[in-house]
């Protein structure tokens, strides 16, 4: 479920930590990009993956590690990345850690 326009939200409030577990949810879905969030457990993980679109990840939480065509990154609350588009690319939370994802599509 998106969140409602022009209503506050709390990024804490908007989704929960799960054992073991990658949990998303996506608060805005439109043809130019979406943006969700997700929770990580401590050591869960997106593997190596490509997508056709640039894609912005924020830390809201915790500590990740992310892996672009081969190169690791160390991030942090309050840090962002932006990984190219058509290059392989994964995360790995190294705590309990929570990100936004904003996929920039091409229209």
């Amino acid at each position: 479920m998106s969140i409602e326009t022009g209503k506050e939200n709390k990024i804490d409030q908007l989704i929960s930590y799960q054992e073991g577990s990658v949990v998303s949810r996506t608060l805005v879905d439109k043809k130019s990009g979406t943006v969700t969030i997700f929770s990580f457990a401590s050591n869960q993980g997106l593997s190596d993956h490509k997508t056709p679109f640039e894609a912005l990840i924020e830390v809201v939480d915790g500590e990740f590690e992310v892996t672009i065509d081969g190169k690791k990154h160390q991030l942090e609350k309050g840090q962002i990345i932006l990984m190219p588009a058509n290059k392989t690319h994964s995360v790995k939370a190294k705590m309990n850690s929570k990100m936004i994802l904003t996929m920039i599509r091409e229209i």
